[in-house]
């Protein structure tokens, strides 16, 4: 009822309090049921000593991502200890702030704090229809960048020593990994660097990049990053479904090892990375085993190198003393050689002296004949003079002149004259 009709001439007049309590009934009597609807948490908040859930669910405009609607939602300690174990254990992620839910809910109004939608149930399939959703639009996107398998495509060194890990130093998983790594029996060793890193939690993408980028600063001392994390629920993992830090792993310049520990489907960090494991135990096998298959390798080809260098060996040995067994036969056989060649080389040279001498022969023969037929003697012999001045022979009657002694030379004796006329 009107608490004052009277007021100011206002016809009802209601204070604060009866209207809200008439706001409240008329709620009530048109949403007398619970509904199911469709919408984002924000603003998850659990109470410490009453362990009420107290969120927002809230509506966004698909085009613009402008708020849309807003409504305050409370879930009880009870429901919520059913609830929060349940959805996390079907979804795999924490029961936080973003997520796409399908919730039953009881709509309320309290005088004092509004309207209020109380949770009475949740369907994970929505949640998950709409994760695997967004996981495709990561997958789909890193793919379309060209980046999916890039990591995948970068070659681990032979001898992977020079590890950086990036996980929570107080994580048991760390422990354990180090543990193995550290005390493998074959003795290989291990150069290993921690960047510290949240493997959880709202700071886990943006963390690990920082952790990333480290590295990156230092990346000429490593051989390959190793994510780890221990055990924990799937829900932890929500993080590493995220583009940012698939993107950063797809990237990065090392070989990135994860082993994450857990059993459900990779996440979208796993996919991207060099090689994907189980535990971080299994990471430092792996890498130990890496190390026992090239140290076997080297082991096989020396092994290898071995038995052929011995073969060679003894081949040339046999080789040597089959020459060495041959030598006296090859020797003489040379020798016997080497005399039948010198033999025909001195009959060469006696058979080409010969010729040469004779030929010299006959030349000289033939020059001492044309000597001889050349000669003043055999021309004298012939019936032919010399005449002879002052010791010259003269050849031509104009070197005479009158009064001139001249000899004339016949083959038997001289006889002298004196010039009495030239007609020459």
């Amino acid at each position: 009822m009107p608490i004052d009709t009277q007021i100011s001439g206002h016809d009802p007049v209601y204070s604060l309090s009866e209207l809200n309590r008439r706001i409240k009934d008329s709620i009530r009597e048109t949403f007398p049921e619970a509904y199911w609807v469709q919408a984002e948490t924000s603003d998850v908040r659990i109470h410490t000593s009453s362990e009420h859930c107290y969120l927002e669910f809230i509506e966004k405009n698909p085009l613009t991502g402008q708020l849309a609607a807003k409504t305050r939602g409370t879930i009880w300690a009870k429901t919520f200890r059913m609830l929060k174990p349940y959805f996390e254990q079907e979804t795999g992620r924490q029961f936080t702030s973003g997520l796409k839910v399908l919730v039953k809910v009881a709509v309320d109004y309290h005088e004092l704090y509004g309207l209020n939608l109380t949770v009475l149930d949740i369907d994970p399939t929505y949640t998950l229809g709409d994760m695997a959703r967004k996981r495709m639009e990561i997958i789909r996107q890193l793919q379309e960048d060209g980046i999916f398998t890039l990591n995948k495509e970068l070659e681990l060194p032979t001898l992977p020593q020079r590890i950086a890990v990036i996980t929570s130093p107080t994580a048991a998983g760390y422990e354990d990994f180090l543990k193995q790594i550290t005390e493998n029996k074959a003795g290989f060793p291990f150069y290993i660097r921690l960047f510290p890193a949240l493997m959880q939690g709202e700071k886990t993408e943006m963390s690990i990049i920082a952790a990333l980028d480290h590295i990156y600063n230092n990346v000429e001392h490593f051989d390959a990053v190793v994510i780890i994390r221990g055990g924990g629920s799937a829900a932890d993992l929500s993080s590493f479904d995220s583009y940012l830090l698939a993107a950063n792993c797809a990237q990065f310049p090392l070989p990135v090892i994860t082993g994450i520990g857990h059993e459900r489907d990779d996440t979208v960090v796993d996919m991207v990375a060099h090689t994907r494991l189980k535990t971080p135990t299994a990471v430092a096998e792996f890498l130990i085993g890496k190390m026992q298959s090239t140290a076997d390798r080297l082991q096989l080809l020396s092994a290898g190198l071995t038995t052929i260098v011995s073969s060679r060996l003894d081949r040339n040995r046999s080789t040597l003393k089959n020459l060495v067994g041959r030598l006296p036969l090859v020797a003489t056989s040379l020798l016997s050689a080497y005399t039948l060649s010198l033999e025909g080389l001195n009959n060469r040279i006696k058979n080409s002296t010969s010729a040469l001498l004779s030929n010299k022969a006959k030349d000289l023969l033939l020059s001492e004949q044309f000597i001889k037929l050349a000669s003043p003697e055999y021309i004298l012999k012939r019936g032919y003079s010399l005449t002879i001045k002052n010791g010259n022979i003269i050849k031509h009657a104009s070197e005479l002149q009158a009064g001139d002694i001249i000899i004339s030379r016949f083959s038997d004796g001289e006889a002298e004259s004196i010039v009495k006329e030239n007609n020459g």
